[in-house]
């Protein structure tokens, strides 16, 4: 039986998880364990029982994590119990190899630093592992199975679990250096959001004109950008009107104004992010552009 697409495991998906796994432990041992930072979810649990009682976080991670990954089974598909596990055991298993290494990072015992190296590095770690559909279970688990049962939203429960950690870890850390973890926490989610929302901000532009073939035939003669056309209807007067919709690049966005406004000037355009744009009409490159137009 051929797996559907959604579910199949990808050999660049296994590589770039382990990397992302590899990046967060990192963080994990040479900065927050090598300062005294906390740390939320899982990894935080795992840092206060090494505080505690001296357990390895590469052996608790495992612990903690494979009970979880079997309580939440039924509500993973196969790829992501399979990545879930992977992304489980690699962690554990950099978390081991980083602690072996021999190696000091010349923070010079600068908390600001620290934290901002942590957060820049763990977040990159994380956002990477996320973005190609890794996870290393743990809070995320007990997030889904709270939704599904009790219908409290993941975002939620995930971050009332990140408070109950990071307030438990005073039991090892002081309040200054508390401080320095939540700014950690700031930018480890900025990193990962900018990560997962893709590195290049696109617009999205929808037109509404009675110039609509001049603007499309401009457009894709000028700036080399594909235009789709939507059919709407008046609000008011319940006619057809095609809509045209065109993504383009930032430093696009004037020339597709001006081109508007020369062939429209009643047209009405609405502008808007678009985090990441992929597939043929529209690529990361910018069109190459030549002096002359082809006839």
């Amino acid at each position: 039986m051929v797996n559907k697409p959604e579910e199949r495991i990808r050999p660049l998906d296994l590589l770039m998880i382990a990397i992302g796994c590899a990046g967060y432990a990192f963080a994990l041992v040479y900065i927050n364990i090598a300062n005294h930072l906390a740390d939320g979810g899982i990894s935080g649990i795992t840092l206060i029982l090494r505080a505690l009682f001296k357990i390895n976080p590469a052996y608790s991670t495992i612990v903690i994590n494979i009970p979880l990954i079997i309580i939440g089974y039924r509500f993973l598909g196969r790829r992501a119990i399979v990545y879930t596990l992977y992304g489980t055991v690699m962690l554990s298993l950099f978390l081991w190899i980083w602690q072996r290494v021999p190696f000091v990072l010349p923070l010079h015992h600068d908390l600001f630093l620290a934290g901002m190296a942590a957060g820049l590095t763990g977040g990159a770690g994380s956002g990477l592992l996320y973005r190609y559909g890794g996870t290393t279970g743990g809070t995320d688990i007990v997030a889904r199975i709270l939704e599904r049962f009790r219908g409290i939203p993941m975002g939620q429960t995930l971050l009332w679990l990140d408070v109950i950690v990071l307030c438990a870890s005073l039991i090892y850390i002081d309040i200054r250096h508390m401080a320095y973890t939540i700014l950690c926490s700031y930018v480890f989610s900025r990193i990962v959001n900018f990560i997962l929302s893709g590195t290049y901000s696109a617009k999205g532009v929808l037109i509404v004109s009675n110039a609509t073939q001049e603007i499309t035939d401009e457009v894709m003669t000028s700036l080399g950008r594909g235009v789709s056309i939507l059919h709407g209807e008046g609000g008011y007067s319940h006619k057809d009107r095609p809509v045209l919709y065109i993504v383009v690049s930032p430093g696009e966005l004037h020339d597709l104004q001006m081109i508007v406004s020369d062939l429209d000037q009643n047209a009405f355009m609405t502008i808007f992010d678009v985090s990441e744009a992929i597939g043929e009409g529209f690529t990361y490159q910018r069109p190459k552009r030549t002096w002359f137009k082809h006839s």
